[in-house]
């Protein structure tokens, strides 16, 4: 049976128009931007002449034919230490730290007198939210 543009498209139908759309995308026929676009058009559409005419002005492409290139697997190598959003956290840590205690440094010299290290009250709870997170929080970095 013959497909009519009026006939509805199907998942598997929409899918295959993707594949068709990322291979025109890589032999740099469209734009990212271009690819875009289409994508969220080709999965509002419904029909099969709506999925039509997001390649019409694309040349036909044979992706069962397509000769792919061999891809081997690379090992994946174990990632060892801070998952690096901690690693991230840590260092605004370090860093809000630092300028605070510059502060009190130039504020208490300043002053001529000992003032109170306020900087206590920055660094203490952070510092002690980010460690329990980092003791117990997040587990390992390989999800699977």
């Amino acid at each position: 049976m013959a497909q009519s543009p009026e006939m509805r498209a199907s998942d598997v139908d929409r899918d295959k128009v993707a594949a068709v759309l990322r291979e025109h995308t890589a032999e740099g026929r469209i734009t990212m931007d271009e690819f875009n676009e289409r994508l969220e058009q080709l999965y509002k559409s419904k029909t099969y002449g709506e999925l039509a005419r997001l390649t019409a002005d694309l040349p036909d492409v044979d992706l069962r034919n397509k000769r792919l290139a061999k891809i081997t697997p690379q090992p994946v190598a174990k990632q060892t230490g801070m998952h690096p959003g901690m690693r991230a956290a840590w260092s605004a840590w370090a860093g809000a730290s630092a300028i605070n205690w510059v502060i009190w440094l130039i504020i208490s010299l300043t002053a001529g007198d000992f003032i109170y290290p306020w900087p206590l009250w920055v660094m203490g709870p952070w510092g002690a939210i980010l460690l329990v997170s980092t003791v117990f929080g997040g587990g390992s970095q390989e999800k699977k």
